[in-house]
């Protein structure tokens, strides 16, 4: 039996006067470009007394695109991008040295000098630059040692260098050694370039000013006498420590950040899960238009089956709306289904209604609604909710998990865990269990929980007090540094202050999910404390660009803040 069809321009699907006019959320969907460099020849016969052998031209993309940082796993990224989405543009605000960009024009390969803190900050640093060369000062492997030994991330990554170091040398002597080191030796593909080591010690030629006996200006040094050996060839410093880089330029040495660790170079790129429709969406769209509706999960659904131009652009569980402004009604959707140029949209359920309340809780404006179909959907395992403070993340969260788990049971139990990074001074050890010494950390939660608790005016005192013993029963404070090694089944996760989590912490809780968990990761990407870490590079954005378009995930950015008018004002003039 063939499906039903539908006008051109839809019915009324949700009440306008529930939706109040916001700002119009641009389509900020974009997938990274990889550029893939063609591989340089190899290496001439070095000179007498030479330790970097000189390279010939190579050809540069005809699209001039600069490449100096890999862009590593770009087969994994293809993967994880869908095919349709379109292509990003890298920002030109990176702040490149002027030899490095000379050498995107010529297409010559650079040699990089690292400094220590890019091998702590990201281990795999050496095999991040594709086809160009590698140079590690001694005092960079005096500076390793150093810092290998305790249990800190920047030990344990001390020592995962040293292994690959180790590796790459092992079998290789001396003379073989100052020729150079296949970076893909160890199974690398990307890395076509060579590693070198100082074996030889350079005339320091700094000014005077500078002390000595500091690792930073040595390694400037080495930095200078290389490029007074080899005239020709792009050295290029790469630093994590900006005052470094700072005093690199004053003495006119190229340097630059370490790029590699960050998902996207401008935070205005990140998926939005939300996309404006065009006015014309259904004059364009609605030709051959199927509906049809479903019951699943005890509730109905309208389903829209479109094709049309718009459609590539799309993503599955991305949200769609489209407000006219000619008085027609409007329409809030959410896509299921893409193949090729036709689309399956699905219909939302109005939670601004009291009716469909969660908890005694009412979405306030569009994005809210969006979150809260995503929170109460079973089929969505993994949720990031994005915004400023005051948008309603941690409330709306808290009450679909309560929901969820005390009435629906679809979930026993909520467990909520959190970064314990000071905005201050750290007041120190704290006594008590490990949740007594959590609490400090949850007041946010504690707060909302008060929200939530008061929505019931009827029970009274005593029947408010009850509710709120019940509430915390199923409500478990976990710390993060005992996560590894666990498996959470059938638990509603909530991941507060997601920002402050580093790529690899954040692949250590998702991957605890077990059988019928759900996990939600709330933050905002302009509160970052943890060191090192910016917006391009949190965990959070990582997992929020990696997610977008699988069927069991969704993202929502939330841009209205709901708290009070004293602190929406505050955020627009503060």
């Amino acid at each position: 039996m063939p499906l039903p069809k539908m006008p051109a321009k839809p019915a009324a699907l949700l009440s306008p006067k529930d939706y109040p006019k916001t700002e119009t959320v641009k389509n900020t969907k974009t997938a990274a470009k990889t550029v893939k460099a063609t591989p340089p020849e190899h290496m001439k016969t070095p000179s007498a007394g030479s330790v970097i052998p000189a390279r010939r031209k190579m050809p540069v993309a005809a699209d001039k695109t600069p490449v100096v940082i890999a862009r590593a796993n770009s087969e994994k990224s293809a993967k994880a991008t869908p095919a349709a989405a379109t292509e990003k543009k890298v920002p030109e605000h990176r702040a490149k040295s002027s030899t490095s960009k000379a050498a995107d024009e010529s297409g010559t390969t650079k040699l990089f000098v690292l400094d220590t803190n890019v091998l702590m900050h990201d281990p795999t640093s050496l095999f991040r630059f594709e086809e160009h060369d590698i140079y590690l000062p001694m005092i960079t492997l005096e500076e390793l040692d150093d810092h290998k030994k305790g249990m800190s991330e920047v030990a344990r990554n001390a020592r995962q260098v040293s292994r690959s170091l180790d590796a790459l040398v092992g079998d290789i002597d001396h003379h073989a050694i100052e020729k150079g080191i296949p970076l893909s030796k160890l199974g690398n593909k990307d890395a076509k370039g060579h590693l070198y080591f100082q074996t030889k010690l350079h005339v320091n030629e700094l000014p005077r000013g500078l002390p000595q006996g500091k690792a930073d200006n040595q390694i400037l040094g080495v930095v200078q006498a290389l490029e007074q050996e080899f005239p020709g060839r792009p050295v290029v410093l790469v630093s994590k420590d900006i005052n470094m880089r700072i005093k690199a330029r004053a003495l006119g040495l190229p340097a630059e950040d370490y790029f590699n660790d960050h998902v996207l170079e401008d935070s205005d790129l990140l998926y939005s899960g939300i996309v404006q429709l065009p006015d014309d969406f259904w004059n364009r769209h609605g030709k051959g238009i199927e509906t049809w509706q479903e019951n699943k999960n005890g509730l109905s659904s309208t389903f829209y089956r479109i094709t049309g131009p718009v459609i590539p652009s799309l993503l599955v569980n991305q949200f769609v709306y489209l407000e006219p402004k000619n008085g027609e009604a409007s329409f809030y959707g959410q896509v299921r289904q893409i193949n090729g140029k036709t689309a399956v949209l699905q219909t939302l359920r109005d939670y601004g209604h009291v009716k469909h309340s969660v908890w005694g809780i009412t979405s306030r404006n569009r994005e809210q609604n969006f979150a809260l179909n995503l929170l109460m959907d079973p089929e969505c395992d993994f949720v990031t909710l994005l915004g400023q403070a005051g948008t309603g993340k941690t409330l709306l969260a808290l009450a679909a998990g309560l929901a969820q788990v005390l009435e629906s049971k679809t979930y026993n139990e909520i467990i909520v865990t959190r970064v314990t990074v000071p905005v201050g001074e750290d007041i120190g050890f704290l006594p008590g269990t490990e949740e007594e010494k959590m609490s400090p950390w949850m007041g946010a939660f504690d707060d909302n929980l008060e929200v939530l608790n008061k929505s019931d005016n009827d029970a009274g005192d005593w029947g408010r007090a009850a509710t709120q013993d019940l509430i915390r029963s199923k409500i478990k404070i976990k710390s993060l540094n005992f996560m590894r090694g666990r498996t959470f089944v059938n638990k509603f996760l909530i991941i507060d202050e997601a920002q402050n989590l580093t790529p690899k912490q954040m692949k250590t809780l998702v991957t605890r999910a077990g059988p019928g968990t759900k996990i939600v990761c709330l933050g905002n990407i302009a509160q970052i404390d943890t060191p090192y870490l910016t917006e391009g590079s949190s965990g959070l954005t990582y997992v929020v660009d990696r997610f977008k378009g699988w069927a069991h995930s969704g993202h929502v950015t939330l841009a209205r803040g709901e708290r009070s008018r004293l602190a929406d004002h505050a955020s627009e003039i503060l």
